[in-house]
């Protein structure tokens, strides 16, 4: 589909994407523009997925406790009417998304908005996670954020699960997941 470019408004939009495993400090960066938008007082609207219901059932809250107030939507194309007139969107656990993220992000972008999306590149085993590479692919700006690994103390980039389920979503935190390397998270 066709969306014409709205290059009367004189705003130029772009999509930035915040990836890295759990732990990583996604949220937290996503949190901290966010803020900073919110400092220069451009309107924003943020969102969340609505099965996040981890730390808060509104609010996106990262794992050191900062909070912001979000939307929770149950599907992506609601971003489109709920994000008007605003100059920046943000997205958090844009992996849980559906597959229409990408050009609903697109479609904010030709807009003149601002998307900031945070999520997690890899799944448990260490595959591309969702949406996740599609909007990597089309972000014109990416940040890639690492974890500490647990074994060892190198970079971590797996959300390694301790847990033996196979379904690739399972929301948790330390209790299920801990940061690993690419080594070892083949160990046990």
């Amino acid at each position: 589909m066709f969306i014409e470019p709205n290059f009367n408004a004189g705003k130029r939009g772009w999509i930035e994407v915040i990836c890295g495993s759990m732990f990583s400090g996604k949220t937290e960066e996503l949190i901290r523009r966010l803020k900073r938008v919110k400092i220069a007082n451009l309107k924003a609207e943020i969102f969340k997925p609505a099965i996040d219901t981890r730390y808060d059932e509104i609010k996106i809250v990262s794992h050191d406790e900062n909070k912001i107030h979000s939307t929770p939507v149950s599907n992506s194309k609601i971003i489109l009417e709920l994000a008007k007139d605003v100059d920046v969107v943000g997205i958090d656990e844009a992996q849980f998304f559906d597959e229409d993220i990408s050009g609903v992000c697109q479609q904010l972008a030709l807009r003149g908005v601002r998307v900031i999306v945070a999520g997690l590149d890899m799944d448990y085993q260490g595959n591309p996670f969702g949406q996740m590479p599609g909007l990597l692919a089309i972000a014109d700006y990416i940040t890639k954020l690492h974890a500490i690994c647990m074994k060892c103390g190198n970079i971590a980039n797996i959300s390694f699960r301790k847990t033996s389920d196979n379904e690739q979503v399972v929301l948790g935190e330390m209790d299920i997941y801990e940061p690993r390397c690419r080594i070892c998270a083949q160990l046990p």
